[in-house]
C-alpha cells in the first residue's frame, strides 16, 4: 500500500531536516522580481480585482520557488512590495491587505484556510511553502481594527503595517514583522508599529531574523537581531532605489553583511525607472552571489551555498577595532587641495590625489580618514579624492554617519565630485583606508566600475585598514568605509 499524501509529505519534510541538521550548510536564493504594478487611482479595487493582480504576481513568484527548490534550496526569500506594488493611497492599499495572525497560533493556512478570516495570499503561499518543501519569505500589508478606546487608533478605525512573513516547508506560519522604519511615503498608507519588534525563529540550519528595507539603517530592529540576538542570517525584503556612491544596494548590502559578520539574504524589487535593482546572497567574507541590471526589465533568480553559523566558520573574518590603526597616525601636513562637496546632500570635506601615489589625510570634526594608495598610473581625464564626512544626515531620515572614502568623480570639474558615477578606468596598484572612528559599526565597500563587486579582492585588517589584495585592481569607483554612530542619532 501507497502512504497517504499527508504522511509521505511529513516523511519528507522529516527527511530534509535530519539532512540539514546533519550539515553546517544551507542553500539560500532570493528572487529580484520585476513587479506587476496596479493602475495609479486614488479609489479602492474591489477586492476580487486586487486579488486578481497580486496572483499575477503570485504566478511569477510561485515559478521562481518553484525552480528554487529544484535546485535544493532551503529558503527563498522575495522582495517588498513583490505581491501589489506602491502605487497607493491609504483607502487605496486597504483591498491588498489581510488580517495576518500571530504566528504563535500554530497556523498553516494552506490545509486550514478558514480558521481566521479569509486570508487568500497567505493560503496560496502557505501552500507554495509546503508544496515545494522550502521556507518562503514575502512581504504583504497587514491590518488590524482599532477602536476609541485606543488614543492611537487612526480615524478610518484601523492600523495598516507593511509587513513580511515567513512560512516553513510545511506551510506553516514561523514569522511576522511589522516594518519599523517607514521609508518617507509610506507613513501615508501605512502605520509604524507601537513599538519595534525583534523577529527571529529557529531553522534546522541556524538562527535567522528578518527586517525590511530602510530598517538596515537603524539601531532597531537591525543591530539588534544581530549584536543583541545573535542571528546567523538576516532576511530582507526591500525595493531599494539605488544611489551612487554609497548606498547602491549591493555594495551596501555586501558591507553590511561583512561589517556585521553575518549572512545577509537581500531580495530587490525590479524597476529601473526608479533605480531599483540590486540583490544578492551575501556571507561575511563577500558576496557569494549578486544582480545588479539597469538595462531590461528582467527578474532574477539567485541560488547559493551559505554556512550555517557564519561567526564559527574558518572563513568569517575577525572582529575588527576600527579606528586602532588610523588613531596611531601622526596626521601628514595640512592639505592645499582641501575643498567641500555634497554627496547625497551630505556637505563632505575633500582632498584631492594630485599625485600618482603618496600618504594623505583629510579630517572633518572628529573623524580624520588616512588613505596610503598607488595608481597604476595618474589619468589626466580622471579625477579622484579622499573624503571624510562625520554629521548627522536629514534628508529621508536622520541618522548619524561618519564616512571616509577614496571617490571618483564625475568629471574633471571638482564640482562633480560626488555625484553618481558608475565607469572608471584608474587602476591600483594598492590602496590601504583607515579612520579615526567613533563607532564600531563600520561597512567595508570596494566598488569597480560598472557597479562591480570586489568579492575576495580586499581585506580588513582588524586594526580597522581596508587594504587592496590583487596587483593591479580593477577600476575603481569608490573604496568606503561607511560609519553609523547610533548612539548620535
Amino acid at each position: 500500500m501507497l502512504p497517504s499524501q499527508p504522511l509521505l509529505h511529513a516523511a519528507v519534510f522529516a527527511l530534509a531536516a535530519l539532512q540539514a541538521l546533519a550539515s553546517d550548510t544551507f542553500i539560500a536564493a532570493i528572487y529580484e522580481h520585476a513587479v506587476i504594478l496596479p493602475d495609479a487611482t486614488d479609489e479602492p479595487v474591489s477586492p476580487d480585482d486586487a486579488l486578481a493582480l497580486m496572483n499575477k504576481n503570485m504566478d511569477v513568484l510561485e515559478g521562481a520557488i518553484k525552480e528554487a527548490a529544484q535546485q535544493g534550496a532551503h529558503i527563498i526569500v522575495t522582495p517588498e512590495d513583490g505581491i501589489y506594488g506602491w502605487r497607493f493611497t491609504r483607502e487605496a492599499i486597504y483591498p491588498y491587505l489581510e488580517d495576518i495572525p500571530d504566528p504563535a497560533v500554530n497556523w498553516v493556512p494552506c490545509t486550514d484556510p478558514t480558521r481566521f478570516a479569509p486570508a487568500p495570499v497567505q493560503e496560496r503561499l502557505s501552500c507554495m511553502a509546503r508544496n515545494n518543501s522550502i521556507y518562503v519569505v514575502a512581504n504583504v500589508g497587514d491590518k488590524k481594527p482599532c477602536n476609541a478606546s485606543d488614543p492611537s487608533c487612526p480615524s478610518d478605525g484601523r492600523y495598516q503595517y507593511n509587513t513580511d512573513v515567513v512560512f516553513d516547508p510545511e506551510g506553516k506560519l514561523v514569522a511576522r514583522y511589522h516594518k519599523h522604519n517607514l521609508f518617507m511615503s509610506e507613513a501615508l498608507f501605512f502605520n509604524y508599529p507601537k513599538e519595534p519588534e525583534a523577529v527571529t525563529f529557529e531553522t534546522p540550519f541556524g538562527k535567522f531574523g528578518i527586517f525590511t528595507c530602510f530598517d538596515i539603517l537603524f539601531r532597531e530592529p537591525a543591530v539588534v537581531l544581530v549584536s543583541e540576538l545573535q542571528v546567523d542570517t538576516v532576511l530582507f525584503p526591500t525595493a531599494w532605489m539605488n544611489v551612487l556612491p554609497f548606498l547602491t544596494a549591493v555594495e551596501f548590502h555586501s558591507a553590511w553583511a561583512m561589517g556585521m559578520r553575518v549572512n545577509f539574504l537581500a531580495a530587490n524589487t525590479h524597476h529601473t525607472n526608479l533605480s531599483m535593482t540590486g540583490s544578492g546572497i551575501y556571507a561575511p567574507d563577500g558576496a557569494r552571489t549578486y544582480y545588479y541590471n539597469m538595462k531590461t526589465e528582467d527578474g532574477r533568480l539567485l541560488v547559493a551555498k551559505l554556512d550555517s553559523h557564519p561567526r564559527l566558520s574558518p572563513a568569517s573574518p575577525p572582529a575588527v577595532s576600527w579606528s586602532s590603526y588610523a588613531s596611531s597616525v601622526k596626521r601628514f601636513s595640512p592639505n592645499d587641495h582641501d575643498f567641500e562637496g555634497l554627496v547625497f546632500h551630505d556637505k563632505f570635506t575633500f582632498t584631492e590625489l594630485t599625485k600618482p601615489e603618496g600618504n594623505i589625510t583629510v579630517c572633518q570634526k572628529d573623524l580624520c580618514c588616512h588613505l596610503n594608495y598607488k595608481m597604476v598610473g595618474k589619468r589626466e581625464d580622471e579625477v579622484y579624492v579622499l573624503g571624510a564626512f562625520d554629521g548627522l544626515h536629514v534628508v529621508e531620515g536622520q541618522y548619524y554617519l561618519q564616512i571616509c572614502t577614496l571617490l571618483k568623480c564625475q568629471s574633471t570639474d571638482r564640482n562633480t565630485c560626488g555625484q553618481p558615477v558608475e565607469t572608471a578606468q584608474t587602476k591600483f596598484e594598492m590602496f590601504s583606508l583607515s579612520g579615526t572612528f567613533g563607532t564600531n559599526y563600520v561597512f567595508p565597500e570596494v566598488l569597480y566600475s560598472g557597479v562591480e563587486l570586489a568579492p575576495g579582492e580586499f581585506e580588513v585588517l582588524n586594526d580597522g585598514r581596508l587594504m587592496s589584495k590583487t596587483r593591479p585592481t580593477k577600476p575603481v569607483i569608490t573604496v568606503t568605509l561607511f560609519g553609523r554612530w547610533y548612539e548620535k542619532d
